[in-house]
């Protein structure tokens, strides 16, 4: 998520895209990175670079952690924030420190070589992922929409949290098998839409969603200069922006998946075409929307794309 001058952070409100039900679970701080759970001064400090990580490592750590999740408002971009004196309090003290990677939180990295800690165990879910950029294309590094990764995550947020308290091991992987459970629902819906709705045509506004897309067998019709251009916040060339209007004109696609935190005048432009179309638009979002959990949160996702296929 890349802000610029073209293209503007949205909060997140009812109104834009589709609204889409969400689950229940722990809300995120708004605070710019306040401990998001109250815990005993024994509980292992750990910090995420945003609230998906904080959520995660919550519900593997417990009660036996304090999570400060550095990114948790939706009109913050992890590609530019300036880490604030506050943040680097947290990371100075924590023992174990959550990023995403692939140059989505490249902030966290610049904070930890000018912290004196040393000792962070730090987990980058890119490098967890196995992940590799295509031969002549670009890494997605939203890793956090592919749950097999999220899978290999649980599992080494919870040995990082048992090296940090050695006496808490059996519950924190207790914790991520019961977290990795819960996830298995998901992977089954995605397998049922590429059973249902496999090899359709789909249009999405930035790659944020791609790795849910590719799970449910789908293609994705975006022309790659239209999407590419509105991660890196550049403005998009009239011939391009005249084909992926074209999808929904000529209704080549079956649903618009979007993505709620950005907008500018080009993905307007899309929207609206998808709408005056007829065709479904799916909202998606970077960071967890208040009030939800992870698992509440992308079974939402899932279950919203699974209903714009079903039309």
């Amino acid at each position: 998520m890349r802000a610029s001058s073209s293209r503007r952070l949205a909060p997140l409100t009812a109104g834009v895209c589709l609204v889409v039900p969400t689950g229940c679970g722990n809300s995120a701080d708004s605070g710019g990175g306040a401990s998001r759970s109250p815990a005993a001064s024994s509980a292992v400090p750990v910090v995420a670079s945003t609230n998906v990580y904080g959520d995660i490592v919550e519900r593997i750590g417990g009660g036996q952690v304090k999570v400060t999740s550095i990114i948790s408002d939706p009109g913050q971009d992890p590609h530019s924030y300036e880490a604030n004196t506050q943040n680097q309090l947290a990371l100075s003290k924590a023992k174990v420190v959550v990023e995403n990677g692939g140059g989505y939180d490249d902030f966290v990295s610049r904070m930890l070589k000018g912290s004196d800690n040393s000792s962070a165990e730090v987990v980058n879910a890119v490098e967890v992922s196995g992940k590799t950029a295509p031969a002549g294309g670009e890494l997605n590094e939203h890793v956090w929409y592919d749950f097999p990764t999220v899978a290999r995550l649980a599992d080494r947020i919870a040995a990082a949290l048992g090296k940090a308290d050695p006496d808490g091991a059996a519950t924190f992987t207790r914790n991520a098998n019961a977290f990795k459970a819960e996830l298995k629902p998901l992977e089954a819906k995605e397998a049922q839409i590429r059973t249902d709705n496999g090899g359709e045509p789909v249009a999405i506004t930035e790659p944020v969603p791609l790795y849910m897309i590719e799970a449910g067998g789908l293609k994705n019709a975006t022309p790659e200069e239209f999407s590419e251009a509105i991660e890196e916040g550049d403005d998009v060339s009239p011939r391009i922006l005249r084909e992926t209007l074209a999808l929904f004109t000529d209704e080549k696609v079956e649903a618009l998946v979007c993505n709620e935190q950005t907008s500018g005048p080009q993905t307007d432009k899309v929207e609206q075409a998808a709408r005056t179309a007829g065709i479904p638009v799916v909202p998606v979002t970077e960071t967890l929307p208040e009030g939800t959990d992870y698992i509440g949160w992308m079974a939402a996702n899932v279950d919203a794309l699974a209903s714009a296929l079903g039309r």
